[in-house]
């Protein structure tokens, strides 16, 4: 599997190196070669590791039967939601809620879930609770989308800000033709994505499955 960095953590990629260079030669200037240096510069080490972890960006392809009613999972991580529950914002009906949590360790690239055009694509302020909680999906900073399927249903899906994530960003607009191998966006700094998917959905995960966005097929709808 092919990975690279992915363009939203240039700056913040930028920034931590020279920050924890210019610490470093500063305390190795001020106090010489001593444990306490050394020991600041294995954990800056370990810092700028886990930036470039958490902005590794893989190249997909689903690797199933392709039909247009697959749906994969948007982003990596484990499955923390998945029942019958009225959604409000858009649909005023029942759908089944899947949900997926993403760890600081996970990809936080958002894949497209299915094939459609999208429709609606709205920004809701909001608060900074842990992502894993239920009322993140409504209380917290989010990004609704909804994605109109060739066979007429319509899927919301929703980034969710957690209690590290500051920042979302949804790459869709009204209008756009997307499929499985395109992107919907990126969270960074752990996070939830839900999609709301028509009751008659046959489910192909459970509760606390580990999914991988682009690849995972998690549904597959009626028609």
């Amino acid at each position: 599997m092919k990975v690279r960095l992915h363009h939203e953590g240039v700056n913040v990629i930028i920034i931590s190196l020279i920050t924890l260079t210019v610490v470093n030669i500063a305390l190795y200037l001020l106090i010489g070669i001593r444990p306490v240096s050394i020991i600041v510069t294995v954990l800056s080490l370990a810092v700028f590791a886990v930036v470039l972890n958490f902005f590794r960006f893989p190249k997909r392809h689903f690797n199933g039967d392709y039909v247009p009613q697959v749906v994969v999972s948007s982003v990596d991580g484990r499955v923390v939601a998945l029942e019958e529950v009225y959604e409000d914002e858009i649909l005023h009906a029942n759908a089944i809620q899947l949900s997926v949590f993403m760890s600081p360790f996970n990809v936080h690239a958002n894949w497209v879930p299915l094939s459609g055009e999208i429709t609606y694509v709205k920004h809701h302020s909001g608060r900074f609770m842990a992502a894993n909680l239920p009322k993140s999906s409504t209380d917290n900073e989010r990004s609704t989308i909804v994605i109109k399927t060739p066979g007429g249903d319509r899927v919301v899906v929703r980034q969710i800000a957690g209690a590290l994530a500051r920042r979302i960003v949804t790459y869709v607009e009204p209008g756009d033709t997307v499929g499985i191998s395109d992107f919907i966006g990126f969270i960074k700094f752990g996070s939830r994505v839900d999609i709301f998917l028509p009751t008659d959905s046959e489910l192909m995960v459970k509760l606390g499955d580990r999914t991988w966005g682009g690849e995972t097929q998690v549904a597959r709808l009626m028609r």
